[in-house]
């Protein structure tokens, strides 16, 4: 193996957005959206789609129903979820992945979006199974990629000193919570609603669906969200409002936010909006933790903190780590926070207690290391934005030929394709809430089928309304998919 690499000045390489959408717009449009009758597919379009489910997969379908008998719903995890029946995938590569029926698939899931490289990329499995010929994928000691591995990530992040490697962005935030309650002593934490941080037991909050509360938490016991807070995204007032309250209440030890907006997003917020929340967190004393599970190293090698030149105190980070290769997880922050992190039995210093056996292990950590090497070599995020780029331009023309509602945007290589608005019902008062529950049962479905449509013509989606593009999307496999795109919308 080499020696370690060194540590550079932290600077990031270019932000892969071109520009930051037009908040107020898209707002304007989005509403329009779901204020008028939904377009789904026509019922003979989509008999046509389940024809190709019904033909075309069906060793899909018998994994399937194997699965039904020994997991859960027959699927292990959401992304995994796809109308009809879940799709089980023999081959993936770059931008296409393939079925056990050999059906061919132009992959914008890209596992969720950590495969910025694309999928199974061979300059890091070669590396990975050198390791793994060397030593294993886990040794519950020291390696040296462990350390390379942490040196890059501080180096490429303005507003991370140290690292602390995880299991997974779930972990992650739940370390990052305990450790700002720690570090603060304070014990409120007030997330932005909609968001997705997670399925620990604290903040199975306001998920999805911004006000929705205890929604979700079935199986949880009030006491284990009753320090956790929601406020809709870019209403800066009510987080005035409620870091104000805390105050009275012993203070507020961390706001948590993805800085893109909520589900990667989907509720955008203001280009400004993570410096006003960060004078507040200032003014009232609580630490600001950055969910860049998703935009870490996707918006460029700096993440969104560079792109917005906004420093959080604590950085989660996921997904991207280890380049699609399991155990992917960090927090990351300022050496005066994270150094109540510090490890080993029978310290008698105070600190946050964070465990697990396999976080980073030799596998992950060379993959991540390797992974995010080629990812600033090649300017992966900047290529995959431009992709993104040109996928929206693409929608976005084919929409408005076609008289459509349909609204697309993009942030970078994160494109966001609406149809029928299920995550974008207003939910801003308690009639308002009711009424999007029984409405987003009808939206949610619309999602499916249109879902099914893309798979059925050759598009892999993230639940029908997300698209993640890479480095491996050349403008023949944009293009090809903007065709595929326009026959599905024939069928609207």
């Amino acid at each position: 193996m080499s020696d370690l690499a060194p540590i550079h000045t932290a600077t990031a390489a270019r932000p892969a957005i071109s520009a930051w959408p037009d908040v107020d717009d898209l707002y304007r449009r989005l509403d329009a959206l779901v204020k008028q009758p939904m377009r789904p597919i026509r019922p003979a379009g989509m008999a046509q789609v389940m024809r190709y489910f019904d033909e075309r997969c069906q060793g899909s379908r018998r994994l399937a129903e194997r699965a039904q008998a020994v997991i859960p719903g027959g699927v292990q995890h959401n992304l995994a979820f796809n109308h009809p029946f879940p799709l089980a995938i023999a081959d993936a590569h770059g931008a296409h992945m393939t079925d056990v029926d050999g059906n061919r698939y132009i992959d914008f899931l890209q596992a969720g979006g950590p495969t910025l490289l694309g999928s199974n990329h061979p300059a890091v499995r070669q590396r990975v199974n050198q390791v793994l010929d060397e030593c294993g994928p886990v040794t519950g000691l020291l390696h040296e990629y462990e350390v390379k591995l942490a040196e890059l990530v501080c180096r490429s992040m303005p507003a991370v000193e140290m690292v602390r490697l995880l299991g997974s962005g779930t972990e992650a935030v739940m370390g990052a919570v305990r450790l700002a309650r720690a570090y603060t002593k304070k014990k409120w934490i007030i997330k932005i609603g909609g968001a997705y941080h997670g399925w620990s037991d604290q903040l199975v909050y306001g998920m999805r669906l911004p006000n929705t509360g205890r929604m979700e938490a079935v199986g949880i016991p009030r006491g284990a969200t009753a320090h956790t807070q929601e406020c809709l995204p870019n209403d800066l007032e009510a987080l005035r409002r409620k870091l104000q309250l805390n105050r009275l209440r012993g203070g507020t030890a961390a706001v948590l936010l993805e800085p893109i907006g909520p589900e990667s997003g989907t509720r955008p917020v203001h280009r400004d909006y993570n410096a006003q929340v960060r004078a507040l967190c200032d003014e009232f004393g609580a630490l600001l933790v950055f969910d860049e599970v998703v935009t870490g190293f996707r918006l460029g090698m700096g993440g969104a903190q560079a792109y917005f030149g906004v420093m959080p105190d604590l950085t989660v980070l996921g997904k991207c780590l280890t380049g699609g290769y399991p155990m992917a997880g960090a927090i990351g922050g300022r050496k005066d926070v994270m150094m109540l992190l510090v490890g080993g039995i029978g310290t008698t210093a105070r600190r946050a207690f964070v465990g697990g056996t396999l976080s980073a292990n030799p596998l992950s950590c060379v993959a991540g290391y390797h992974a995010l090497l080629e990812a600033e070599r090649l300017d992966a995020a900047g290529v995959a934005g431009r992709a993104g780029d040109r996928l929206c331009r693409g929608l976005a023309e084919i929409i408005e030929r076609r008289g459509l509602p349909y609204v697309t945007y993009n942030v970078g290589s994160i494109v966001h394709l609406q149809t029928s608005g299920v995550l974008l019902l207003d939910t801003s008062s308690l009639w308002k809430l009711l009424r999007a529950k029984d409405e987003a049962k009808r939206r949610k479905h619309m999602m499916e089928e249109m879902g099914a449509a893309y798979t059925a013509h050759g598009l892999v989606t993230l639940a029908g309304s997300r698209i993640y593009t890479s480095l491996a999307d050349t403008d023949e496999v944009i293009d090809d998919a903007l065709n595929r795109f326009d026959d599905v919308f024939k069928l609207v």
